[in-house]
């Protein structure tokens, strides 16, 4: 029975052994900063926490603050630390350099009228109306609305670079391109709770948005292009709010407008 046990242990360090390090923590971290956010990064947390040291007005808009700079924090600061500082990648290796700029504009710019439409004809779903923006109140005042969508940047990068900077490009030695599809999985099961369409393109999304990332070396252009299509989509789900147009047709558009 002993001899059994001690043959199985040295096969467990052999095949530890065999691992790559970086691999291996890369793939637990990512998961360990999803519950790092959800445990500590909770607008609950700072309501319960910190919100009897704000005016009573301010602590809405700021619990999501903190969600978002939470975000930004486990998502970014943490892994960029640990393939930087750890494993002593370079910002390049580490899917932090510039990468191939120009061809990421031209994708941007590309995709930019493909956002202003898609996001308009799903913003006539009652259930994006009910999502979007995620703080209702921003529906009510364009202040308000804008510093929500400037605080949202520190969750776009922090977001980002959790799925198609660190998990894509730290595990790209091991897995090849196939860290396209493997950073796309969970990245998808985090949109469950969303509205059905949104769900499914969030896994189609997600392999493309990693392949482009791949494609341009830095998941840099990654930001520019989810942050608009949230921003859009709540652009016009604020707009339909305020003023009750429900069409899609251009007709609705003008009427939108108070044409």
């Amino acid at each position: 029975m002993r001899s059994s046990i001690e043959r199985e242990v040295v096969r467990l360090g052999a095949a530890w052994r065999r691992l790559d390090r970086q691999t291996v923590a890369v793939l637990v971290l990512a998961a360990s900063v999803v519950i790092l956010q959800d445990a500590f990064g909770s607008r609950w947390l700072f309501r319960t926490v910190f919100g009897s040291a704000f005016e009573p007005q301010h602590v809405g808009l700021l619990s999501w603050g903190w969600w978002f700079a939470m975000q930004g924090l486990t998502g970014f600061m943490i892994p960029a630390a640990v393939l930087l500082l750890a494993f002593r990648r370079s910002p390049q290796e580490a899917g932090l350099g510039l990468g191939d700029v120009r061809f990421a504009l031209i994708v941007a710019a590309a995709y930019l009228p493909l956002v202003v439409v898609g996001t308009w004809f799903l913003s006539a779903s009652a259930d994006f109306q009910v999502q979007y923006p995620h703080f209702q109140p921003a529906t009510l005042d364009w202040s308000v609305f804008a510093v929500y969508e400037a605080l949202f940047l520190f969750y776009w990068i922090g977001w980002e670079y959790l799925w198609r900077g660190f998990m894509l490009f730290g595990t790209r030695h091991t897995f090849g391109v196939y860290a396209v599809f493997i950073q796309a999985v969970p990245f998808a099961l985090l949109h469950l709770d969303k509205p059905l369409p949104e769900t499914v393109l969030s896994l189609l999304g997600g392999i493309a948005l990693g392949a482009l990332v791949w494609r341009c070396r830095s998941f840099w252009i990654a930001i520019p292009i989810h942050a608009a299509q949230m921003m859009f989509l709540d652009l016009w789900c604020t707009l339909r709010i305020r003023t009750g147009v429900d069409g899609v047709g251009f007709g609705a558009l003008v009427e939108l407008f108070g044409g």
